[in-house]
């Protein structure tokens, strides 16, 4: 199975790595890297995931890297990964509206 990436996802990502950065990059880099290693992986394991507790029932899984929640649903043939954010804030809603994937 295949990871793809929304736009929306890869924005977040990088807004991350910024915020990181502004007082460590190779701390930010790291970070980023982990998160991308994770959500690949989910090509291999894409039950790993729990069920997204703010939506039951509605198909959306994450998981946990660091202080981040990857948010993703499984597509017939791929994992989509939706967004990630600060495990501290609500779920932006706006992130899981239907985008470009990578």
């Amino acid at each position: 199975m295949k990871v793809r990436w929304t736009d929306q996802a890869y924005l977040r990502l990088a807004e991350i790595e910024d915020f990181i950065a502004r007082d460590n990059p190779k701390a930010a880099a790291r970070m980023g890297e982990r998160i991308i290693e994770r959500g690949e992986a989910l090509a291999d394991q894409p039950y790993c995931g729990r069920p997204l507790p703010e939506l039951p029932g509605a198909e959306l899984r994450e998981i946990i890297v660091g202080n981040y929640r990857v948010v993703y649903r499984l597509r017939e043939d791929h994992v989509e990964v939706l967004t990630v954010f600060e495990g501290h804030r609500l779920l932006p809603a706006e992130d899981l509206l239907e985008g470009d994937v990578e």
